[in-house]
């Protein structure tokens, strides 16, 4: 388990980047961000890129961001929560361990509506926060299950990363 990468996966505002943090201060691990590693390449935040280029050129630049991070190992890495979407990352993903946050749709709308942070977490498709979270966890949901090695449930990012280890130690 030492050179393989911990990949973190779920939707936006699930709690990847505090969770990740935690867990990989627990585990000894560095931690990498996909979404940061993307802000600090194109030198914009992830909304004003998706607007002046598009998401599918966001979606290339987080598949790139990816390789990057599977390419050094031993990290634990919160990726962005659409990095499910396509294959060549599932692939990558299925390289190290991947765990799951799952998170209910109201805890969700509850988390994006106290910080909706919208230059890092850009609206995927303009609809109010209640229908996109429900939109976008019906079309990925089955995706991110089918990459899970593990799969956490909500709670604080102590009790999440608890979870964690006692899971990874099952594993290995």
């Amino acid at each position: 388990m030492a050179d393989s990468n911990i990949y973190l996966i779920g939707p936006r505002s699930c709690g990847k980047t505090s969770v990740g943090r935690v867990l990989a201060e627990r585990l000894g691990r560095s931690f990498a961000d996909t979404d940061h590693i993307v802000v600090q390449a194109t030198g914009m935040e992830i909304a004003d890129y998706v607007r002046q280029n598009n998401w599918e050129c966001f979606r290339d630049k987080e598949s790139e961001a990816l390789q990057q991070v599977a390419s050094d190992g031993g990290l634990v890495v919160g990726c962005g929560g659409g990095v499910v979407l396509r294959e060549e990352n599932r692939s990558l993903l299925a390289e190290g361990v991947t765990l799951y946050l799952q998170v209910s749709p109201e805890e969700l709308v509850r988390r994006l509506s106290h910080d909706p942070n919208e230059a890092q977490r850009p609206s995927l498709t303009g609809k109010a926060i209640a229908d996109e979270v429900r939109d976008v966890l019906a079309e990925r949901e089955a995706l991110y299950l089918d990459c899970a090695d593990i799969v956490l449930q909500q709670g604080t990012p102590d009790e999440i990363v608890e979870q964690a280890v006692r899971e990874l130690e099952r594993l290995f």
